[in-house]
């Protein structure tokens, strides 16, 4: 249900690569994938060829570097990461509709700062969402309705949104301002609905509770 969705492209990052058959299968089904500078090395050593390699060269090999030269997009900006750099490199190719894979796992630190970034990419037009193994990040804006399964959980990050309110949900919403304060509900049905003004990321299982 949350992958049933066409996509632009994928962005397959430096974290864990993923073993779920939903991002994986989100993975071989696009159309066009991009992956991150070190990435790179974990989806051509599973023997498969990416379409575009972005990054500041810095974790990619050597070899890979050498042999993948002509599908290398060098972005030297420190300020931005690899991640940001791929979202970047798709918007102004016209690509806005994309999945991210890889990008929690290796370095919490990493993880955090992937996943934080959602909510930027919402703002620059992004139709974006962050697969894991998991389950599935989704950066939203105003009301939204998610599809899923009845016992799913999902947490809710506000980043800058009032004005909460959900329904089909197990506990109700409030203007939560500490990152922690909207995680561990959970949906009663096969969707549920959330309003706000302004942005926050949704966190929702692929399996339910009692899996």
């Amino acid at each position: 249900m949350l992958n049933n969705r066409e996509i632009d492209a994928v962005i397959v990052a430096n974290g864990d690569f993923p073993s779920n058959e939903i991002p994986l299968q989100i993975l071989f089904d696009s159309p066009l994938t991009i992956c991150c500078d070190g990435g790179a090395d974990e989806y051509i050593k599973r023997g498969y060829t990416p379409d575009i390699i972005i990054g500041d060269g810095d974790s990619i090999s050597d070899q890979n570097r050498i042999h993948f030269a002509d599908i290398i997009h060098y972005e030297a900006d420190q300020q931005t990461n690899d991640q940001t750099k791929a979202v970047k490199y798709l918007l102004s190719q016209g690509k806005n509709r994309i999945a991210i894979i890889g990008a929690t796992g290796k370095r919490d630190d990493h993880t955090i700062g992937n996943i934080a970034l959602l909510a930027e990419y919402l703002t620059m037009g992004a139709d974006i969402r962050s697969y894991t193994d998991y389950g599935v990040f989704i950066p939203c804006s105003g009301c939204s309705i998610f599809r899923c399964k009845p016992g799913a959980q999902v947490s809710i990050f506000n980043i800058n949104a009032k004005g909460f309110y959900s329904e089909a949900l197990a506990y109700p919403l409030y203007d939560f301002t500490a990152l922690w304060q909207g995680t561990l509900n959970e949906a009663i049905t096969d969707h549920f609905t959330i309003s706000a003004q302004g942005e926050y990321i949704v966190y929702i299982t692929y399996e339910s509770k009692s899996k």
